[in-house]
């Protein structure tokens, strides 16, 4: 052999990564599909790959310091609700149960959705006195399972927001395994102690828009047609799926893109099912302009909001605010690298732990361990939310004045353009540089 021969350096296979063998390792020892919680981390098209077009000679900007820029929404507003939602900020809490979550984390989510002036969710389980008592402004969720549902509580809440169907799990049901099922979390569910629950994929009751038409009309009954009723949907096929939502008398459709999170599911759900935030918008946007009700059937958009960006560029494409919710868990003071030496122990990394269904979570967020749920100071983490709240409101201020406008909800998608083809095709806006939209005729 020729010794002064290179040698070619080894290549992984791309489509067989180190992740994916990993998987097949486990997946061949165990039998068991891999269950995690948070969104999906594979790349799609995001709020990233668009740019605001600011003011400059053909437009003109508002001064920060002396002209306004209002960021109030009014959710619910129509003949059909005696109390529409009024809140200050465009940016609401999406709903995470108590059982995924300790009841410090809900009364924390609760407290800095107040201070901020906005609304925080339930989530599947039913609703806490701890979330009640400090939430403003509180929506309760009514999903498949019925989990802790009563009309008492119904009537204790200031939206009621009917899951068909969520961004991380189009199709699926929800998971809370047996190790988060403690007293409380189980008596409130009328369910056994440790043992797993896994939700329904479908209301137990009705099968499609027209029975969900009755439901609405049932539900508006028991609550003396006080609050405003939304249906939230898996972004899947969002033109029908939302005009079948306005048909069935929803006051507010919430639309959730695959980049939202769970507390768990199958991973090949989070991955594999559902179509990205960007791409889900402007077809929903369509179906409520199509029926002449944009902006009079709210639409509020969630998966995968980080920032004020994020939340101006979700307005300028036709949404009425945003709903965040591993970004409001962050802030709380999950996956702090502080916390590094305990997530360490427990296989994983700051910034990287999704095991929430485990229950072992060292921030005292996703857990219902009495020690670990302890860490966390409701107070405190409230303030942080709140602040977190400020400073996304600030930023989409700001990006909004830049772009000439005295309130969020003057953004248009014609303050906006795209970096690559796919994001314009999705968000159907020209690509930067060019007046060409991807899939049309206009150039």
């Amino acid at each position: 052999m020729n010794q002064n021969i290179p040698l070619t350096t080894p290549r992984k296979s791309s489509i067989f990564d180190d992740y994916t063998m990993s998987e097949i390792r486990r997946a061949a020892a165990t039998g068991i599909y891999d269950i995690r919680g948070a969104g999906a981390k594979r790349k799609v098209p995001h709020f990233d790959d668009l740019l605001f077009l600011g003011a400059s000679y053909s437009r003109y900007p508002l001064e920060g310091y002396r002209e306004s820029c209002g960021t109030d929404v009014t959710l619910g507003s129509n003949d059909r609700v005696k109390n529409p939602i009024k809140i200050d900020i465009p940016i609401t809490i999406a709903g995470m149960s108590f059982g995924s979550l300790s009841a410090q984390a809900k009364e924390a989510l609760g407290r800095g959705a107040s201070l901020a002036g906005t609304s925080t969710t339930t989530g599947d389980g039913g609703m806490t006195p701890e979330e009640r008592g400090q939430s403003s402004k509180l929506v309760y969720q009514y999903l498949p399972s019925r989990y802790g549902m009563n009309p008492d509580d119904l009537r204790k809440a200031d939206a009621i927001e009917i899951v068909v169907g969520q961004g991380a799990k189009p199709g699926g049901g929800g998971m809370l395994l047996g190790q988060k099922i403690s007293d409380r979390v189980a008596e409130m569910r009328t369910l056994p102690k440790g043992v797993d629950q896994r939700s329904a994929c479908r209301h137990p009751d009705w099968t499609g828009p027209d029975d969900c038409e009755i439901k609405i009309i049932e539900l508006r009954e028991i609550t003396d047609w006080r609050v405003p009723i939304y249906i939230k949907v898996g972004a899947t096929r969002p033109y029908y799926d939302v005009s079948l939502a306005v048909k069935s008398g929803a006051d507010v459709i919430v639309l959730d893109g695959m980049q939202g999170g769970t507390a768990a599911t199958q991973e090949v759900f989070i991955e594999h099912v559902g179509i990205p935030t960007l791409a889900a918008i402007r077809p929903a946007v369509q179906a409520l302009q199509d029926l002449g009700v944009h902006r009079q059937v709210q639409l509020i958009v969630s998966g995968g909001i980080r920032n004020g960006a994020d939340v101006a560029k979700a307005i300028a494409l036709g949404a009425d605010a945003v709903s965040i919710g591993v970004a409001a868990l962050a802030a709380l003071g999950d996956n702090d690298p502080a916390l590094e030496e305990d997530y360490r122990a427990l296989g994983s990394t700051s910034g990287a732990y999704d095991d929430w269904h485990l229950g072992q979570d060292p921030a005292g967020i996703s857990t219902q361990d009495p020690i670990l749920s302890s860490r966390l100071d409701p107070v405190a983490a409230g303030r942080r939310l709140a602040n977190y709240l400020a400073v996304m409101t600030l930023e989409a201020q700001t990006i909004a004045r830049a772009c000439g406008k005295s309130h969020v909800h003057n953004l248009e998608p014609e303050d906006l353009v795209a970096l690559s083809i796919e994001a314009a095709a999705m968000a159907r806006l020209p690509l930067a540089g060019t007046d060409w939209i991807p899939g049309s005729s206009h150039f």
